[in-house]
């Protein structure tokens, strides 16, 4: 097991690793839309904090020597499922066919007040 870290992504908020790679997959822990450079959410809505959320975890990807292309599993928790198309066309910006396999999840609150949080698992 390897943990895998960048300070171009947000460091965790709790006992958590940014990512393992273990077996040749890395795992990602969820991903808020948190700017690692000021720490805040970035300007705008849903759209802003998925594109933050897709960067942060493309940091720790490219740390690991991967990128989202790598990508086999994402796992995308909203706030509110009325945020599901907005996130679903900068989801589609940054992923290219073959899309990974994916759940998505409204879920009752996000840390930090967070509209968006995502998680990844990539194959080496």
């Amino acid at each position: 097991m390897k943990v895998i870290a960048t300070t171009k992504a947000p460091a965790a908020i709790g006992p958590y690793s940014q990512a393992i790679e273990a077996n040749g997959f890395v795992y990602l822990s969820g991903q808020l839309p948190i700017d690692p450079a000021t720490g805040q959410f970035p300007e705008g809505g849903i759209k802003e904090q998925t594109r933050q959320s897709l960067l942060n975890a493309k940091a720790i990807l490219n740390e690991a020597g991967l990128d989202l292309s790598n990508v086999v599993k994402t796992t995308v928790l909203l706030s509110d499922i009325a945020n599901f198309g907005p996130m679903n066309e900068v989801y589609a910006e940054l992923f290219q066919a073959p899309f990974p396999a994916r759940s998505a999840f409204a879920v009752r609150d996000l840390p930090k007040g967070a509209l968006v949080e995502i998680e990844c698992v990539a194959a080496k």
